[in-house]
């Protein structure tokens, strides 16, 4: 089979002639075919040159599992990140036969267990979970108007999810749980409110109004503070014997359904209302973890809220398009067994509106998607995409993104989490991107030894809680802003103007060049602008291997950086040129 860099590289073949018009919505079978095979070739087949694209066709060998795998290819992308069309096909006695989705799933699994000798008896369970439930969201969105509020709308977009996760819509609960109470079917509902005595109550808040947004959703009885569970959570509460304990003896009182109601946004677990977020915890895994508010993280929510407001205020000053919401509360309830403080605690995040300004907010995620199931879509945002309006819309999308990243991370020592589903992008009436917001301070990390004094001042486990060391904390960067975000945002374009995408990257080389100048060139971008490769995070193997988010692993993924800085400093011959230079 030939190298693999003929699939993953700067050098892939020209497949099939491509079409710009955003392709039609697959169904659910054919969704998680298409994200298997990405998990794979990226942290698999890739890797091991085990694949190539070839006459319009991706093919993978699967060596262990003596499988031969091939599928239509819709378009070939410079780091590997191809489109596919239509099933895949296995190869045998007979020729080439169509393979469904479990079938799949099952030669991964079996592949993965021959390869590593771990055995991961939930996988393919996870798999038929997350494409059960994208079968469930596909059937609850047909025929049902987009919330009307275009942010919301944006939100509320991502039916198919992460495309290189290989069980992206999976999760521990009830179907008509997740499709009642998750994003893509466009609806909203009241929260479940409870009442807590409040020499109980546990809260804490970096301003005097933070919990305001909470204390005004509905009255609360004489000597108690009011506390909004998300209702699903709730449900998978019920019979928990602390708390029925405490709403019998009368420590805490259910109030039911009340206030006005609140929409899921793109993470499920945080719900929009009005002019806040609430942020729960929902006691089930979704994609790689149980998604709760641990005790550390209540805290460190506020904490972080005050250690930041200094160095985004001065990254803000720096470049004005830049804006963090902030996590100035939280709240919950002291009970002996913990499992209650953290499964009813809930995060106040500020609304959007005020940090957006005058543009309109999208959900980043919804702009950079595969299919245009919002009129977030970048091919609404570009309605005639030549290669030059492509250019222009992409040069002002990155010049509000990357700079502030990198000035938190080497001016402020902050590790921001820029992937698709932490960032709002707000456009003009045009479509134009004018500011960027940055969200969810739970993967906001600092570095260890820039910010000594504030994290000494906090308990041991909070502080361990937002750290990271400086290499730890530049993969991260690198990974979500570059692979993950701009990645999937230069797909998104390459979409709409196929022969433009050597020229996407080159816009993305020429700022992070113009950064190194600005700081010196520092290590890590020194190494990006000289092409090493970038830092892809591995979700399959996370997955297979049960592995906690925060330790997930890390894949080599080529750089088309480096190929342009090349062929620029060929083109100029400037041989000796460094280069931050060219």
């Amino acid at each position: 089979m030939p190298d693999a860099a003929t699939a993953a590289g700067p050098s892939t073949p020209p497949g099939p002639a491509p079409d710009s018009r955003p392709p039609e919505v697959p169904t659910a079978d054919l969704a998680t075919t298409h994200t298997l095979l990405n998990c794979l070739l990226r942290e698999v087949s890739g890797p091991e040159h085990q694949a190539a694209v070839t006459d319009g066709h991706l093919l993978v060998r699967l060596p262990r599992a003596d499988a031969l795998l091939r599928i239509r290819v819709r378009r070939t992308s410079l780091t590997g990140a191809h489109r596919f069309h239509g099933p895949a096909y296995r190869h045998g006695p007979r020729g080439w036969r169509e393979l469904d989705w479990s079938a799949l799933a099952e030669l991964v699994a079996s592949e993965l267990e021959l390869r590593g000798g771990t055995v991961n008896g939930e996988f393919v369970g996870q798999v038929r979970s997350s494409r059960d439930t994208i079968a469930a969201i596909l059937d609850g969105r047909a025929g049902r108007a987009p919330a009307a509020n275009a942010y919301l709308a944006s939100e509320q977009a991502l039916a198919f999810g992460h495309r290189f996760h290989p069980a992206p819509k999976a999760h521990g609960g009830v179907g008509r749980d997740r499709t009642r109470y998750g994003p893509e079917t466009a609806r909203s509902f009241p929260l479940r409110l409870l009442g807590v005595r409040r020499d109980l109550v546990v809260e804490d808040t970096a301003r005097p109004d933070a919990l305001a947004p909470v204390d005004e959703l509905a009255p609360a009885p004489e000597g108690y503070r009011l506390l909004p569970v998300h209702p699903w959570q709730f449900g998978l509460l019920d019979g928990h014997a602390a708390l029925r304990g405490a709403l019998a003896d009368g420590r805490m009182v259910d109030l039911g359904f009340g206030g006005p109601e609140f929409a899921p946004t793109a993470s499920v677990r945080t719900l929009a209302g009005d002019g806040c977020f609430l942020k729960f915890s929902l006691d089930l895994r979704i994609t790689n973890c149980v998604r709760k508010n641990a005790a550390y993280e209540l805290a460190g929510a506020v904490a972080l809220t005050r250690i930041l407001a200094d160095p985004v205020r001065r990254t803000a000053e720096r470049h004005p398009g830049f804006a963090v919401l902030p996590e100035p509360a939280y709240r919950s309830v002291d009970l002996p067994d913990t499992a209650l403080l953290e499964g009813l605690g809930v995060i106040v995040r500020d609304g959007v509106t005020a940090a957006a300004g005058p543009g309109t907010p999208l959900l980043a995620a919804a702009i950079a998607d595969e299919y245009a199931l919002s009129d977030a879509h970048v091919s609404r945002l570009i309605p005639d995409p030549t290669a030059d309006r492509v250019a222009a819309w992409w040069q002002a999308y990155l010049a509000l993104l990357v700079p502030p990243v990198l000035t938190m991370f080497f001016g402020e020592g902050v590790v921001l989490e820029p992937h698709l589903q932490n960032v709002l992008v707000c456009v003009d009436g045009q479509g134009r991107p004018v500011r960027t917001v940055f969200r969810d301070l739970e993967g906001t990390k600092l570095l260890a030894d820039r910010h000594d004094p504030a994290l000494d001042a906090l308990p041991a486990r909070v502080a361990a809680a937002m750290t990271y060391d400086a290499e730890r904390g530049w993969n991260r960067v690198a990974y979500c802003l570059l692979v993950n975000h701009i990645g999937e945002m230069v797909a998104a374009l390459a979409d709409l103007c196929p022969a433009a995408e050597a020229r996407l990257w080159g816009e993305v080389r020429r700022v992070l060049r113009d950064h190194a100048r600005e700081f010196g060139c520092p290590p890590p971008l020194r190494a990006l602008l000289a092409g090493v490769p970038l830092p892809a995070k591995a979700n399959l193997m996370t997955r297979w291997q049960r592995a906690a988010d925060r330790d997930a692993g890390y894949v080599a993924l080529p750089s088309p950086l480096g190929a342009a800085f090349l062929d620029g400093a060929h083109d100029a011959g400037a041989e000796e040129a460094q280069p931050w230079e060219t």
